[in-house]
This record gives C-alpha cells, structure tokens and sequence, in this order.
C-alpha cells in the first residue's frame, strides 16, 4: 500500500523532499515509554523507509520492543511544510549492509567522505539496518 498518492501536489512535493533531504528524524518510544527521536539518514524506495544504525543503540532496544514508531521531516521555518509518517519498523536480521543500496550510497557518498569512511566503511560502522514500513502520512 503506497502512503504517497503522488497525483498530489502536496504528496509530490513530499516525494520530492524524500529524494533530496538528508536528514529525516525518527521517533522511537522506550520501555519506559519515553519517546525519543534521532536524527538519521534515511533512503526512501517509494514503498519504504531504509535506515542504517550502529549496534546497541537506544532506537535499536526500542524498536525491537515497540516497532511502531514515526518518522518526519523538518516543518520549514514557519511549520507550513510538514510531512510526519507513522509506520512499523523492523530490524532486518538477514545482514543487508549500506553497500547494497546504490541510491542511500550515492545521497550520502560526499558526507560518507567528509566523515572519513569510505562507503564499506560506514557499512561496517552502521551495521544494523532498519526498514519502516509507513502506514500513515500527514502532509500539510
């Protein structure tokens, strides 16, 4: 089920971002239920969210105990370009490093590079992935 109907404007402009955006933030909750966000980088498929984290990390204990999280975009400075996806996150245990998605490489090769890494680098740094499967959109 695709969130995004991109006959849209709204949605369009959404998809948009999705491709040109760095950074989009992730909400888990904890045991506690304590919610917590991080900034992250992210790769959008038009189906789904692919997100790479280091192991041990709060966002990996939260999501392996409460896999429904939220993800969102900046608001713009005035909170007029909101885009806010609620879904459900796995952590994908069959290992898919970095490496195997061309495009998340290539958005994020020049930051893989200023950071120090080379690609297979960074997918040895960030080992865990995490794929969230939207199930809700708010765009206004």
């Amino acid at each position: 089920m695709a969130v995004l109907d991109l006959r849209k404007p709204k949605h369009g402009h959404a998809a948009k971002r999705l491709r040109d955006e760095l950074i989009v933030w992730l909400t888990t909750v904890s045991r506690q239920g304590q919610p917590r966000s991080s900034p992250v980088w992210f790769w959008w498929d038009g189906d789904v969210f692919h997100l790479f984290s280091q192991p041990r990390q709060p966002k990996i204990r939260n999501i392996s105990a409460n896999p429904r999280v939220s993800l969102h975009l900046e608001g713009g400075r005035e909170g007029d370009d909101v885009v806010v996806f609620e879904g459900r996150a796995r952590i994908v245990r069959d290992v898919q490093p970095a490496t195997s998605l061309p495009g998340y490489i290539e958005k994020y090769r020049r930051l893989i590079a200023r950071y120090g890494w080379t690609p297979e680098g960074f997918a040895v740094d960030y080992a865990v992935p995490i794929v969230v499967r939207p199930t809700r959109v708010r765009i206004s």
